[in-house]
């Protein structure tokens, strides 16, 4: 099986050392981010620093002309990655004979909503989420496809993974979080994930739905579960706290805004790349779900797309509704975690490759090799040989 492995730029650029350990981890290809969101990075083996402070979302490239006279446009890295930081890491590694591909986080971004805020989720309480943009927006969407288009698409890559390319929700982990005081399970995460922007609202009306009185049925639906009250799993339970019609036209608008941009960006992204340029998204076979892997129809999402990396932290599962489509040619990628001081099994990995190969994987994406201790990477080492 093809494996890769998630790196940072800062992994690389100034540790002459990294792209020959990566190498020799036994992976054949790198998913290099080239835009990312913020975040704080541990760098355990490299000779200048242990942490990184990415303090906003950026590009780690230099962004080109496109973007002039638009109000919504990338931001560029600090000093966590100056310059073409991308292009730099991608040489270093290409040279230690890995192939590359982009990794390329889309909506989510919190530095846009702090910025324009009009460009936010706004839940049913009037609550903005300042790290998701709402996808329905038409100048959102431009936006995303426009940096899907550009970031994807970087010298020398030779595929991308698009990452959060659908509707984002309250599951983010922000600084110092403090949300997990009230399970709200995967029914109320899904009611707090509904948006009530502007555009969203004309969207559920354009569904037959008054927008003001869905808002108000989504905040009585909530109340039982903030006194306590464990909700349904899955799409039966949304259906039982809100209501099956009322269910069914929110999903078929939030249904129909991801997929179009899905299809929209994955197009631009084919027009600004090589030929045979691979794209993937990370996704979730089950349409309601949001975050980084947004939920697709799988038969769809494999028509548009060279295939999905899939989340398997949790086990393989959610492999198979993508498998089941026996499309051939499609990748069908697991991700697993490698990070055990992050909840990662590097142990299990031949198993747990193995298993998932049984279940329809063609390819393994391993997270992530900048931020794993040399023990992990020992029995990362190990379990490629094997497998």
């Amino acid at each position: 099986m093809k494996a890769s492995t998630f790196v940072y730029p800062w992994d690389i650029n100034g540790d002459p050392e990294a792209p020959g350990m990566i190498a020799a981890l036994g992976v054949q290809q790198v998913t290099l981010a080239a835009a990312y969101h913020s975040t704080r990075a541990l760098t355990p083996r490299h000779p200048r620093h242990r942490i990184v402070t990415a303090e906003h979302a950026a590009v780690l490239y230099p962004a080109d002309g496109r973007w002039q006279g638009r109000a919504l446009r990338p931001y560029p890295a600090g000093d966590w990655a100056p310059g073409n930081a991308f292009g730099e890491a991608a040489a270093a590694l290409t040279a230690a004979g890995l192939e590359v591909h982009t990794w390329v986080v889309l909506a989510h971004n919190s530095r846009l909503g702090a910025d324009h805020p009009d460009t936010s989720v706004v839940n049913a309480y009037g609550d903005r989420y300042p790290w998701a943009p709402c996808i329905a927006q038409p100048a959102t969407r431009a936006y995303l496809v426009e940096l899907a288009a550009e970031a994807a698409a970087r010298p020398g890559a030779r595929g991308t993974e698009l990452e959060s390319l659908g509707w984002y929700g309250l599951q983010h982990l922000h600084a110092h979080d403090k949300t997990g005081g009230v399970p709200l399970g995967d029914a109320g995460m899904y009611l707090m994930a509904l948006c009530f922007c502007p555009t969203c609202k004309e969207g559920y009306g354009a569904r037959g739905l008054d927008a003001d009185e869905l808002a108000a049925a989504v905040r009585a639906a909530l109340e039982p579960l903030w006194q306590g009250t464990v909700a349904d799993e899955g799409w039966a339970g949304v259906e039982k706290l809100l209501g099956e019609s009322n269910a069914a036209a929110t999903r078929a608008w939030r249904d129909e805004t991801a997929r179009t941009l899905q299809e929209t960006a994955v197009r631009a992204v084919r027009q600004a790349a090589p030929d045979n340029f691979q794209i993937l998204l990370h996704a979730d076979p089950v349409t309601h779900h949001v975050g980084a892997n947004p939920g697709v129809d799988p038969e769809h999402i494999l028509s548009v797309a060279d295939g999905v990396v899939v989340p398997c932290a949790a086990g393989p599962a959610l492999l198979t509704p993508f498998a089941e489509q026996g499309r051939e040619g499609a990748v069908i990628a697991a991700n697993f975690g490698v990070v055990s001081g992050m909840g990662g099994s590097p142990g299990t990995l031949a198993s747990d490759a193995a298993r998932a190969r049984e279940l329809g994987a063609t390819e393994i994406r391993l997270y992530h090799a900048g931020l794993a201790s040399d023990g992990d990477l020992v029995a990362v080492r190990e379990a490629l040989a094997a497998l």
